[in-house]
């Protein structure tokens, strides 16, 4: 009877595995056909074995993509490689992840040991990583620094946050740029001064020669007048090169103080009225009341003031008028000259303030000058921190227009020591 009864108990225990066993068999069924519903569904796919040939053809997708992500990693480096520009990407940490082998060169660093090394660490110069750090937090940053010594290579380095993480420097060797950019300024510089005392010479004897001529014949006083005014011409291009040469090279150093606007465009008008009505042109002001005054250099003010209306006065017809004027607003003086001569064509505006560059109409009519006033004004605006821009219908006329920052409100000294306050202001300038 017990044995029986154990014999009854294995086969229930073997008939309740079998139970569970086929269970499983069976969810595992349903969710393996489910599965393969839902992989159906997904790809669109009619029975079983076209599932199964699009999954294989999705996961040979797959290897496919990832292959060609590598070779593309793999040409981008290679790539970066043969540049002569130094390229360097920083993790979020600003820990190297890559860098090409120009960076290398320029700074001075075995191939590959940049990698994997902070930027203070990879680079050994702080600047460098400073630059990294500033365009992290803002998005961009960029410098010009002079690797590891007086005598090393300038580099100018460029960084910008990269829209998914990181942050991307390129950094160029400028070393014969600025060499070359220093033998220009020399060159011009000398060639000015030696230029100069000829050119004063010649002048005066031009002069001198005027005086005497009285009883010449029409014909030669013609020919004396003619070396004069070409001797003006070549004096004047010598000033404006030897101008232009000093402000770009920072050597033109700035007296500022507080300076009246309205002041400088009056004086500007009364100084060049001459010369307007040898032209024909009438000269009119436009200078309202209570200007703000700006923080800035008056004499370099008037300079700009001078070039403006000097050109406009030259390109305005016989009988023509040209306003000078000033205005302020939204924290802001500025002058503007507006004349009713040729105007300026529409594909010469954006290239209007570059050195040397002259409409092709002003070279035919033979009223062009030396092509640095305007770039000069430019200099001098933007060392005050403000724009120049010029508006200009073919035909019609321009109006170029200047802007600067309003000075700042201070303390201002008792009248006593006034005049002393600002001439020790000039002094430290």
């Amino acid at each position: 009877m017990c044995h029986i009864r154990h014999v009854d108990v294995v086969a229930l225990l073997f008939i309740a595995g079998l139970v569970v066993v086929l269970g499983w068999v069976l969810a595992s069924s349903i969710s393996r056909g489910r599965l393969i519903d839902r992989i159906s569904e997904a790809t669109g796919a009619d029975d079983p074995e076209d599932v199964e040939r699009r999954v294989r053809a999705a996961l040979d997708g797959a290897d496919e993509a990832r292959w060609q992500a590598e070779q593309a990693g793999f040409d981008s480096r290679y790539l970066t490689d043969l540049l002569s520009t130094g390229i360097v990407r920083l993790r979020d940490d600003l820990t190297v992840e890559m860098a090409n082998s120009a960076a290398h060169t320029m700074l001075d660093r075995r191939p590959g040991t940049m990698i994997g090394r902070p930027a203070l660490e990879a680079f050994v110069d702080s600047r460098i990583e400073g630059i990294a750090r500033t365009a992290m937090e803002q998005g961009s940053a960029s410098g010009e620094l002079i690797i590891h010594s007086d005598e090393g290579p300038t580099v100018t380095v460029r960084a910008r946050r990269s829209p998914v993480s990181g942050v991307w420097l390129v950094i160029e060797d400028v070393s014969e740029l600025r060499r070359l950019q220093q033998i220009r300024a020399e060159f011009i510089d000398n060639l000015s001064h030696e230029l100069r005392t000829p050119l004063s010479t010649i002048s005066l004897l031009a002069e001198t020669a005027a005086r005497e001529a009285g009883a010449a014949p029409p014909r030669v006083r013609d020919r004396i007048a003619k070396i004069e005014v070409e001797t003006g011409h070549l004096t004047q291009m010598v000033n404006e090169l030897l101008d232009l040469s000093r402000i770009e090279s920072g050597a033109a150093q700035l007296l500022l103080d507080e300076v009246d606007l309205g002041r400088v465009a009056r004086a500007t008008v009364e100084r060049l009225r001459l010369f307007a009505e040898r032209q024909g042109v009438i000269l009119a002001l436009d200078v309202p009341e209570d200007v703000p005054p700006i923080r800035g250099d008056e004499d370099r003010m008037g300079q700009v003031f001078i070039n403006l209306l000097h050109n406009a006065v030259k390109f305005s017809p016989q009988g023509g008028e040209v306003t000078v004027g000033v205005h302020s607003s939204g924290g802001e003086v500025g002058g503007w000259v507006r004349d009713h001569g040729v105007g300026v064509p529409a594909t010469d505006v954006a290239r209007i303030f570059e050195r040397f560059y002259k409409v092709d109409r002003a070279r035919a009519r033979g009223r062009g000058g030396t092509g640095l006033g305007l770039s000069i004004a430019r200099h001098i605006v933007e060392s005050h921190g403000g724009r120049i821009w010029v508006e200009s219908v073919e035909g019609e006329g321009s109006t170029f227009t200047f802007a600067v920052p309003v000075a700042p409100v201070i303390a201002r000294p008792r009248a006593g020591g006034e005049r002393t306050s600002r001439a020790k202001r000039r002094a430290a300038s």
